[in-house]
């Protein structure tokens, strides 16, 4: 793996193509990307995160891109609503905004592709782009896709894909419980966790598959407690934020003893609930671990420094890797000229060879299978402070778990 060498030559592959055009003309121009995702309510804390990440990580693009342009944040909280995220589009459309991010929570992705085609079909001249961090239904990349939309983060199905061929080699996995939010993420987790295990290990018996409210329950030992009837010894879930940290506080209180395989164990909170007594035994699939190499192991560390906090949402490094190399190739900022640069863009980032898939504008990475251990030499990174992180067990290549898409792309001036 040639991922500590790779790290920075994002922008050394990129500058050569930023070189060979000569300065364009907006070089020095500020590009400035609208934040949409919760800074209120229970999932308020991962938003914060977030939207520090991004403006930590615009400040280290800015210092140089191979665009040559500045980016600057403006955060919008959308209260984790649908109806909210559609508003702050509005309002941003409104601010001359031609760049939106978001990723937290599929609904209120959805209204956003929503709101972008809309304004974008009726407003030619004026288009915006959305580049997706963290919402994960497959639908939207698959049936759902619109062109104006490039997701970052690896999807439900493809985060399944990489940790059912994990989990096919453990053998002493037998019965599975599956808890999940009660919206399209948590019911694409239940729902691709079914077929894949079914598909890799039939003799594995799913014992119990309930769906929450999402960022409402405050008590989840009537969920543990289901879980410890149904003599479980492996929970899947795809919760994250309160929901997971939580649930994590709660199978803690009751003394269950199981492994559990997740999507967002290392965000905001739920590492400081995991604490010693989880080492070994919580399990998270990601596209990247606590102790990434090179420029990106530094960053984190920076970062940490800055705001005693953690550096987890990296797929912010994707996202302005991906814009100031598109930008570069296009030599400008109009949107649709750099949508139509990112469409099966290749680069190099943080953790190997992405590609920002031509078809259905879902971004090819490699993912990894990490555990909860206690920090060492080898992997020195202490996330939330705790003196434990989230440890490499096995790293796949984009391939292993790339999934096939339905996706029939409508490209502007096509009918």
């Amino acid at each position: 793996m040639s991922i500590a060498k790779s790290v920075w030559s994002v922008s050394l592959a990129s500058a050569l193509v930023a070189v060979s055009g000569a300065a364009f003309a907006q070089k020095g121009e500020t590009v400035k990307i609208g934040w949409v995702d919760p800074l209120s309510g229970l999932m308020a804390p991962v938003g914060q995160n977030q939207i520090k990440s991004f403006q930590f990580i615009a400040e280290y693009f800015n210092k140089s891109n191979p665009a040559g342009v500045k980016f600057e944040m403006v955060p919008i909280d959308n209260k984790l609503s649908p109806q909210e995220s559609t508003n702050a589009v509005k309002s941003l459309i409104d601010q001359g905004v031609r760049y939106v991010v978001q990723g937290n929570g599929s609904g209120a992705a959805l209204a956003i592709m929503d709101a972008v085609a809309k304004h974008n079909e009726r407003n030619p001249g004026k288009e915006m782009v959305y580049l997706n961090y963290a919402a994960v239904d497959p639908d939207l990349t698959n049936s759902k896709c619109n062109y104006w939309h490039f997701r970052l983060d690896a999807d439900t199905s493809m985060k399944m894909e990489a940790l059912t061929t994990f989990m096919k080699e453990q053998k002493d996995i037998h019965k599975v419980y599956l808890i999940n939010q009660n919206y399209s993420h948590g019911q694409q987790v239940s729902r691709f966790a079914k077929e894949t295990l079914a598909r890799k290990r039939p003799d594995i018996q799913i014992v119990g598959d309930d769906l929450h409210p999402l960022a409402q329950v405050r008590d989840f030992a009537p969920y543990v407690a289901k879980i410890k009837a149904s003599g479980a010894d492996t929970v899947i879930t795809g919760n994250w934020g309160s929901d997971l940290t939580l649930l994590v506080k709660a199978a803690h209180d009751a003394g269950l003893n199981v492994k559990f395989y997740t999507y967002y164990a290392g965000v905001t909170g739920t590492p400081t609930a995991l604490g010693p007594s989880a080492a070994g035994s919580v399990f998270v699939v990601a596209y990247a671990d606590s102790n990434m190499p090179g420029e990106i192991g530094k960053l984190a560390d920076q970062f940490k420094a800055k705001f005693n906090d953690d550096y987890y949402t990296l797929a912010t490094y994707h996202a302005f890797a991906l814009l100031s190399t598109a930008m570069a190739q296009a030599k400008s900022t109009d949107p649709v000229k750099v949508a139509a640069a990112m469409e099966g863009l290749k680069f190099k980032s943080f953790n190997g060879d992405v590609e920002m898939r031509k078809s259905d504008h879902q971004l090819q990475q490699a993912l990894y299978v990490t555990v909860w251990k206690k920090a060492d030499a080898k992997h020195p990174y202490s996330v939330e402070n705790t003196g434990y992180n989230f440890q490499t067990v096995k790293y796949y290549e984009p391939y292993v778990s790339s999934t096939p898409t339905s996706c029939d792309m409508k490209r502007p001036g096509t009918p």
